[in-house]
């Protein structure tokens, strides 16, 4: 007894170091702890399922050694009788072989594991709730069907008893969880609703612990992405205006989840953005995009552009509420290519719907960098990338009547953004004297000159348009 103790005690100690487990790979350590699962002894079971777990744990291979061998089913069947000890490095084992890929979460789903998972979110020991907590999202966060699997296994209506426990670690797992459960399907994310648990979610917002609140404001998160009914329950359980708080949390996690639920609330109607401006929170995500680098930007910038996408009036809020400098900002600081291509997007929102939005954007000087970004070679790698720049580019242009922004592009830009700016040229000037003469001063006029545009295309006709504003003499 001792020795197979000793020797359950030394492979759990030695998984415990990575340099160990190629050693103990070439053991063949698996089959050789399999019948230490079945000892008479407690003690020496707990142990070679610890060893087990923490094999497991390590890589992919591990974890399907352990498959191979036939572990899982023994390891479950014993589980109702056993004490804490055991049913907590037997939850280690199932969720250390699910986390790696769908194939192997699925061979602990055939195992009967889930039926066992579940009986031990009844168990008292909150750290035995915990590690079943745990082994039911890491099988769920894989795909729908293994997220469809753990709901039909009745696991939902217990989670949300887990949030609702003392012990704050078990209310972070719970909630981890239902957040990898919500994310695959507005159905599954109907199942966690219905179980009750956008309240007591909500409630939690407020909670001091960071990690906690993460959990928390990602669950909010996947329910309220997926429509705009759930999207309007989760803003029923009255998140904001708490939820701005986060904005200014000092974890950057919490901040950046918490700029991520309001950008799935934002993002489906005009009116969940309007609900979102009145509780002053594009206020408050502005602030936070000036206050954080990087990712963390990246939720916040995407709600600017969703709240402006919907309405003038949202755009303007947006405007006033001082969100262009920020996002500019963006575009210079940034190094990350989908942060700048997200800032472009957004700003292309704000200047698309009239003449006095695309001013606003034009003032702030950024329609150079737009256009630096724009003919950065690195970023035509991506077509699709490179699609949307000169999309949020043109819509700009369209509605830009501001001259003064205008003119240094006329010297830059490729022709097909060419062709916007001279249009507007040639709506402007016919009626505004004053530009019309700047425009001679300045050398634009020089500019278009110098422009070779087909007989016939529209290019051409913008040019003539510009060119029958002025005497011949000073075209010439």
């Amino acid at each position: 007894q001792r020795a197979r103790s000793q020797f359950a005690q030394a492979v759990a100690d030695l998984a415990a170091r990575p340099q160990s487990i190629d050693t103990l790979r070439s053991a063949g350590v698996v089959c050789l702890l399999r019948p230490l699962l079945l000892d008479v002894v407690p003690s020496i079971r707990q142990t070679t399922a610890l060893a087990l777990g923490r094999l497991a744990d390590y890589d992919v291979e591990m974890a399907e050694a352990v498959v191979k061998a036939g572990i899982l089913p023994q390891l479950i069947c014993s589980l109702p009788e056993e004490n804490r000890y055991y049913k907590k490095a037997a939850t280690f084992v199932l969720r250390a072989v699910a986390k790696h890929s769908p194939q192997l979460a699925q061979a602990v789903v055939r195992s009967g594991a889930l039926e066992m998972l579940v009986i031990c979110l009844e168990d008292f020991d909150p750290g035995v709730k915990e590690g079943a907590s745990w082994g039911l999202g890491y099988i769920a966060r894989h795909n729908p069907e293994l997220s469809q699997a753990v709901v039909d296994a009745g696991a939902v209506p217990l989670l949300v008893l887990c949030i609702q426990e003392p012990e704050i670690a078990l209310k972070r797992i719970a909630a981890s969880t239902l957040s990898d459960i919500s994310k695959h399907s507005p159905e599954l994310a109907q199942t966690v609703v219905d179980a009750g648990a956008i309240a007591h979610l909500a409630q939690m917002i407020p909670n001091p612990d960071a990690k906690l609140k993460r959990q928390v404001l990602s669950a909010l998160s996947q329910i309220a992405k997926h429509s705009v009914d759930l999207a309007e329950l989760v803003v029923e359980a009255e998140i904001f205006p708490v939820v701005l708080t986060c904005l200014k949390d000092s974890d950057e996690y919490v901040k950046k989840n918490g700029a991520t639920l309001i950008r799935e609330i934002a993002k489906h109607t005009p009116e969940l953005s309007q609900l979102i401006v009145n509780s002053g929170g594009v206020a408050a995500v502005i602030d936070c995009i000036g206050s954080c680098r990087g990712t963390v930007r990246l939720p916040g910038i995407m709600t600017l552009g969703y709240v402006a996408a919907h309405s003038e009036n949202l755009s303007m809020a947006v405007i006033v509420s001082k969100g262009i400098p920020p996002l500019c900002l963006c575009l210079v600081e940034e190094q990350e290519d989908h942060i700048k291509a997200a800032a472009v997007w957004a700003l292309g929102q704000i200047g698309r719907h009239t003449t006095e939005h695309a001013r606003h954007v034009a003032v702030a000087n950024v329609l150079p960098t737009l256009l630096d970004i724009f003919m950065d070679p690195r970023s035509s790698e991506d077509l699709k990338t490179k699609a949307s720049r000169f999309k949020a580019l043109k819509n700009i242009l369209q509605k830009c009547t501001y001259l003064p922004a205008l003119e240094p592009l006329l010297h830059e830009a490729p022709p097909s953004i060419l062709k916007h700016i001279i249009g507007q040229f040639s709506k402007v000037l016919p009626h505004d004297n004053k530009a019309r003469r700047l425009f001679v001063t300045t050398g634009g006029l020089k500019k278009v000159q110098e422009i070779k545009a087909e007989p016939g295309s529209l290019l051409q006709e913008y040019i003539n348009t510009i060119n029958n504003c002025y005497p011949e003499e000073i075209v010439r």
